[in-house]
């Protein structure tokens, strides 16, 4: 089946979920199928990762996808292909050239011109003196004055043309490199499909979906919040950018903050048992090799190869060489494993233990003979023989002794890798290949360097310059991960460049409190805190804070748990006014005044001037103290704090007072501690306070 006459299904790009680096897209496509069952489904990245590809049938019960591979293919784009941006860098290129060119030039005139100069003929000794013929000089010099000045006019023109042309040069240059790597960069577009085998007929709906690298996101908020109410709008937008090689237009976005590498299989735990030994159970997915494969070549052995794949082998084989090509040497007799028999044992050098089998069921094939080499030389393997190479091949033993012999091979079921048990990827070998590789399924992993480029291309979007104050998912998801899901459908070009997708309304509770540590500055700021009642974390990223529609700035809002509570700043409140006195008395007491007693009084004022009532939180600090002498004894009405992890954990000795203050109203605090230090731990002159 060749793949002009296979079924072509176009395909449209539905839906993207964003990780925390790389995204899987899902694509659909509709088409009648034929009885062969076989499709290319047309449309995918350049930069798709191979090894990621799904496919599954929707809404057809009788038809289901049995194979599904990665091809690429190339196609001619014609002389027609538009590519207006590149078409004017080269435009301008030129032109730039052409005007720097005539500017250079006209340097070259003004050099020219203003190198003129009267040059006096050469006196012999027996001449007379003569006069200077000065109306000449002065002509010569009105001359050269009178060409430099219309020269300079001219360069001046010049170079403002080629200042012109570079500006408008480096702006497309910038166009250029900020467009799309969607569109094709040469006449030749390299594409790549899906070749799928449906089993079934008729009108079906396939869903592809596969992974892609080059795509990055962060969170950012928009805040929304009307003074007096005790809701507000939180909108989570994200800023998106990806290089994939495709433009997402008119895809469902979703943003989630898992690791899309992270591996997501199950680790194998193996039993350990006391007891009599049993044998290994046979690993899954390997079944006994078929009988007579050994005998399904003789016939081709005996008719010889043929003449036309032998001399192309040797062409091929020779380079550059002069001279016949010497034939190769007879195939080793064939291993006696089959198709899942036992592994052949590979000895390392230092007497090491078996490897497990370098292929699918079958024994090392024989190595290819090197060009230019004898028939009877033996292969090299850089100090590591094979149990299908000649004997020989093994190091030999000091002193010329015989070589030790290989360990004996384990007995059991062979340990097939990920690699062999990868079914799609296996190549059933023809009967050129040499050795016990012929009828044998053996791991086929073609190395794509194109399409390896093209994801190196598409990772560099993970070195974008963050936004200010934003954070990557994964630092601010902790050890859980989280999923969004946009509400409307976005367009995301892939340029490159940070793009602002909004993704839907987090319903948030909002209340307005007042805060002021007078000790440290004696003003009051606004806050507001902010309570996450949904069943998804807030990551940390900006936030936009708007009240009352006036734009007040922009906050750093931290990780909140779902049920968690924080606190924005919108800056100081000018119509709270705080005052603060403090009164320190030292005096002593005891039997014979061995206790000295600091007696500190805090008195703190407030007056809301707002038209409203407000809440109003007073911090103060009270020392402590880890020595047992040292007492310290409050009289106050404050409380301390509950203790609260990262930005709302409060230093020690924390106290607060809270305060409903109704509008136009004023209130006051009284509070205070004293400090009783025994005279033996007082510091001369290190009991004083402020």
């Amino acid at each position: 089946m060749t793949a002009e006459s296979t079924q072509r299904w176009g395909s449209t790009l539905d839906s993207v979920v964003v990780y925390a680096q790389g995204a899987v897209c899902r694509r659909l496509a509709r088409g009648s199928v034929s009885s062969d069952g076989r499709v290319r489904v047309t449309g995918l990245p350049r930069s798709l990762d191979p090894g990621s590809l799904r496919a599954r049938v929707l809404g057809a019960p009788g038809v289901r996808v049995t194979e599904a591979r990665v091809e690429v293919e190339a196609e001619s784009l014609g002389t027609g292909t538009p590519d207006e941006l590149r078409r004017e860098v080269e435009r301008l290129s030129d032109e730039y050239a052409a005007a720097q060119g005539r500017r250079d030039r006209q340097l070259s005139l003004i050099e020219e011109v203003r190198a003129l100069h009267p040059v006096p003929p050469a006196r012999r000794r027996e001449d007379p003196h003569r006069r200077t013929p000065v109306d000449a000089w002065l002509e010569l010099a009105d001359f050269v004055d009178e060409r430099l000045t219309g020269l300079h006019n001219r360069l001046v023109e010049l170079e403002e043309a080629l200042r012109n042309v570079e500006h408008a040069l480096t702006v497309a240059a910038d166009r250029l490199a900020r467009a799309s790597t969607d569109a094709p960069s040469a006449h030749v577009e390299t594409t790549v499909c899906a070749v799928l085998t449906l089993d079934g007929t008729g009108d079906a709906e396939v869903e592809l979906e596969y992974g892609v690298s080059g795509a990055v996101w962060v969170p950012v908020y928009r805040l929304t919040h009307r003074q007096g109410d005790g809701s507000g709008r939180l909108v989570l937008r994200a800023s998106v950018a990806q290089r994939t090689g495709e433009d997402w237009t008119g895809v469902r976005i979703a943003l989630a903050t898992a690791d899309l590498r992270r591996r997501t299989d199950l680790p194998r735990l193996r039993s350990i048992r006391i007891g009599r030994s049993q044998p290994a159970p046979a690993p899954s997915g390997w079944r006994e090799p078929p009988a007579g494969l050994v005998d399904l070549f003789s016939g081709y052995d005996a008719a010889g190869p043929g003449p036309a794949r032998t001399t192309a082998l040797a062409a091929v084989g020779a380079g550059s060489a002069s001279g016949p090509v010497p034939p190769p040497p007879p195939p080793p007799p064939p291993a006696p494993q089959g198709y899942g028999g036992p592994p052949t044992e590979v000895p390392l050098p230092g007497g090491a233990g078996g490897a497990p089998p370098e292929a699918f069921g079958g024994g090392m094939p024989a190595l290819a003979q090197p060009v230019g080499s004898r028939p009877g030389d033996r292969p090299r393997t850089g100090g590591r023989s094979f149990a299908g190479a000649p004997a020989a091949m093994a190091p030999a033993a000091p002193g010329g002794a015989a070589p030790p012999p290989p360990p004996a091979p384990v007995a059991g079921p062979p340990q097939p890798s990920g690699a062999e048990l990868d079914y799609a990827a296996l190549v059933l070998c023809g009967p050129d290949e040499q050795g016990g590789r012929r009828g044998r399924l053996f791991p086929d992993s073609p190395f794509d360097p194109v399409g390896a480029e093209y994801r190196r291309r598409a990772e560099a979007v993970a070195a974008l310059p963050l936004p200010g104050q934003t954070v990557r998912p994964r630092e601010s998801a902790g050890s859980f991960d989280h999923r969004f899901d946009a509400t409307a459908r976005a367009d995301i070009p892939s340029d490159g460049t940070w793009h602002t997708v909004t993704v839907g309304e987090i319903p948030v509770g909002l209340r307005t409190e007042y805060l002021c540590v007078p000790s440290v500055e004696q003003t009051v700021y606004a806050t507001l805190v902010l309570s996450n009642s949904t069943d998804q974390a807030l990551l940390a990223g900006p936030v936009e804070v708007t009240v009352d529609d006036d734009f007040l700035g922009t906050a750093a809002l931290p990780t909140l748990a779902p049920g968690g509570v924080c606190r924005v700043g919108l800056g100081p409140a000018e119509g709270i006014r705080v005052t603060r006195r403090t009164n320190l008395h030292e005096s002593t007491s005891g039997l014979r005044n061995t206790t000295t007693v600091l007696d500190h009084r805090v008195h703190v004022e407030l007056a809301n001037r707002l038209a409203r009532p407000v809440t109003v939180e007073v911090r103060e600090r009270v020392p402590v103290t880890s020595e047992p002498d040292v007492r310290i004894e409050e009289r106050a009405d404050w409380t301390a704090p509950e203790e609260g992890t990262g930005p709302d954990r409060h230093a020690p000795g924390t106290r607060v007072w809270r305060l409903d203050l109704p509008a136009g109203t004023t209130a006051a605090f009284d509070g205070g501690y004293e400090i009783r230090i025994p005279t033996g731990k007082a510091l001369v002159g290190g009991n004083r306070r402020s």
